[in-house]
């Protein structure tokens, strides 16, 4: 694919922020190094109204800089695509730092007029010990592409992309609609992409298509971050029902965990009670299982890196767990919450 003979066409970029005056200026820093036709570039910055000095960073730079009341990244986002004039928007976070063939790199998947909307690589920006991990585990935090793919539907968990790395061609938006703001949380970019693809255009995930994310640095935080995660996944499920691929698959998540936990309890009751070895090797196989699985995977994978770091071997298997626990934790809260109004 190469667009150097072609026509350029106009890119919207929309960065939806609040509070995010200590990570947005090198995000628009990068935005200014693109490599692209500069007229045919728009940088639209949504501020969700701050209270730090973002909006104040954002003016020193030469984009749209906009202002939303209403809360969530889909209202901000929605308020972006109204006063972008690109024939392609792209979308990107205040936490992120573009590459500065970004814009072309989207475009390049464009030329297929089939595909809809392009995704792409969210790695590290920083090397601490979570950052590494929000890469490598088995489920990163973000998405990662080995190779590139067109695919016509989305795949979970992890074939879709990212709301900080994504592109959509203005004519799908027009046809399926906007950001449905009633999704927060988590997953309120992915019910969009699946609206995209049911409509019979293609999606392209492509590792070429790359940025830079500040990942969460503590575990506190990274836990925090798939609560809020799993909490967008359950209102994904109580507003689609089995209408949505995701929400279907977060339901069996939730329905395989009830699963694993009745019959951990039915077998410590059972081993409490009549003393079973057998019952009782059951039940340290079932928790065993998990881990060792999972350590099998980073043997594997540490094996094969030139720079072996076996700590991970150990530490990772169970993040990953909590990791897990955490998500359907805040799923079924999110399901069962009962002050939400879903329209």
């Amino acid at each position: 694919m190469n667009v150097e003979n072609e026509i350029f066409p106009s890119v919207s970029v929309i960065v939806p922020v609040k509070n995010g005056a200590t990570t947005i200026q090198e995000l628009l820093e990068s935005l200014m190094q693109i490599d692209y036709e500069e007229d045919k570039i728009q940088v639209i910055v949504v501020d969700g109204d701050s209270t730090d000095n973002t909006r104040e960073i954002v003016s020193k730079f030469p984009v749209k800089l906009l202002k939303e009341e209403r809360s969530g990244l889909n209202a901000a986002r929605n308020t972006g695509i109204k006063y972008s004039k690109g024939e392609i928007i792209a979308f990107t976070d205040c936490d992120c730092v573009v590459s500065n063939d970004w814009i072309k790199r989207i475009v390049e998947n464009f030329q297929d007029s089939q595909v809809g909307c392009v995704g792409g690589n969210i790695l590290g920006y920083h090397g601490n010990f979570f950052s590494q991990y929000c890469d490598q585990s088995i489920m990163p935090v973000m998405r990662i592409f080995k190779k590139r793919e067109i695919l016509d539907e989305v795949k979970p968990p992890l074939q879709y992309p990212a709301g900080c790395n994504m592109a959509i061609k203005r004519k799908a938006l027009d046809e399926v609609g906007i950001f449905n703001e009633n999704i927060r949380y988590g997953f309120d970019e992915d019910e969009l992409v699946e609206r995209i693809c049911k409509e019979g255009y293609k999606m392209v995930l492509d590792p070429k298509v790359f940025v830079k994310h500040k990942h969460r640095l503590t575990l506190s935080d990274l836990l925090k971050q798939t609560f809020q995660y799993g909490r967008g996944g359950g209102l994904l499920s109580r507003m689609k029902g089995t209408g949505s691929v995701f929400s279907k698959w977060i339901l069996l998540c939730i329905l395989g965990f009830i699963i694993w936990i009745s019959t951990i309890l039915s077998l410590v009751l059972f081993t409490i009670f009549t003393g079973s070895i057998i019952s009782f090797a059951t039940l340290s196989i079932i928790l065993l299982l998990p881990p060792i699985g999972l350590m099998g995977f980073y043997i594997h994978q540490t094996y094969n890196k030139e720079d072996k770091k076996y700590g991970k071997i150990l530490a990772y298997p169970f993040i990953d767990i909590m990791r897990s626990i955490t998500f359907i934790a805040g799923a079924i809260y999110q399901l069962l919450k009962p002050e939400d109004k879903i329209k």
